[in-house]
């Protein structure tokens, strides 16, 4: 299909204009974070003299080592489990077609729909009364809850559009249906499983609001999340709050640019598979 000469330069203009937009807010926090601690800086104003010096500080004040093994514990805990139990029942869902799989499936979706914020206080006073709150499990359990809709979701869409040859030639060579499960069909969707592993691992990384909520610690919180505590001491410190802001940045802007093929093609797939 050829496209107008117009359209294409519109189309464009568009880009470059979202890319501005996308891209300026970064520029400008730079730029404030090089600027002597202390100071209120003007927009993309450039310092007379960098400070360079304010990564450090704000790497040290800030506590980086700690935030770094905190919010690598609670990745490791939430992802792994939540890809298990998602898969799971995505393949009894989508391929198994157990009895109530429609209305499984719709509860599935109802949870899709529900507002985080409006579910966090009861998260908050039944973790309360478990005796959990203020610990990296009053995390770990809501986000692994949490992810599930979504999760579920998108492997029910794998198994849904697998071709049931393949299951009934493994019924032939007499597989039992774990084997079906793990030997068959774990193999052949590890594409989706890594696309939606890496999608919740950057989830859980910027994750803000539960830890800000269920963990006062924040040595317990994920980077995101402890970045409340950090503004709350350093808010009047613009240049200082601003470079921690961008440190705390670094882990998922690594984590983008090494998966990036992985994290594109997760989005594509979500968008034409249903």
């Amino acid at each position: 299909m050829r496209v107008a000469r117009g359209e294409l330069w519109a189309g464009r203009a568009l880009l470059l204009a979202l890319m501005v937009i996308t891209i300026l807010p970064f520029i400008s926090i730079f730029t404030t974070a090089l600027h002597p601690s202390g100071t209120v800086p003007s927009g993309l104003d450039w310092p007379a003299s960098p400070q360079w010096g304010n990564f450090v500080q704000a790497f040290k004040v800030a506590d980086m080592p700690t935030l770094l093994l905190s919010s690598s514990f609670i990745v490791l805990a939430v992802v792994p489990v939540s890809l298990i139990i998602s898969t799971m029942a995505g393949f009894a869902i989508g391929l198994l077609h157990i009895p109530g799989a429609n209305a499984l499936l719709l509860l599935f979706v109802f949870g899709l729909t529900l507002p985080f914020t409006g579910i966090i206080i009861p998260i908050y006073f039944l973790e309360r009364a478990m005796h959990i709150y203020n610990t990296r499990l009053a995390i770990v359990l809501p986000l692994i809850a949490l992810y599930m809709p979504f999760a579920v979701f998108w492997m029910r869409a794998h198994f849904v559009n697998l071709p049931s040859e393949i299951s009934d030639a493994a019924r032939v060579d007499g597989a039992s249906t774990w084997y079906l499960f793990w030997l068959v069909h774990v193999p052949l969707a590890r594409a989706p499983i890594a696309s939606l592993g890496i999608l919740m691992s950057v989830w859980t990384w910027n994750q803000f609001l539960l830890p800000l909520v269920l963990v006062e610690d924040p040595s317990q919180r994920t980077m995101a999340g402890a970045l409340g505590a950090f503004q709350g001491h350093y808010a009047t410190d613009i240049p200082l709050l601003c470079a921690g802001t961008l440190l705390l940045l670094v882990p998922t802007l690594v984590i983008f640019i090494l998966f990036q093929r992985q994290i594109i093609a997760a989005l594509l797939q979500g968008a034409v598979k249903g």
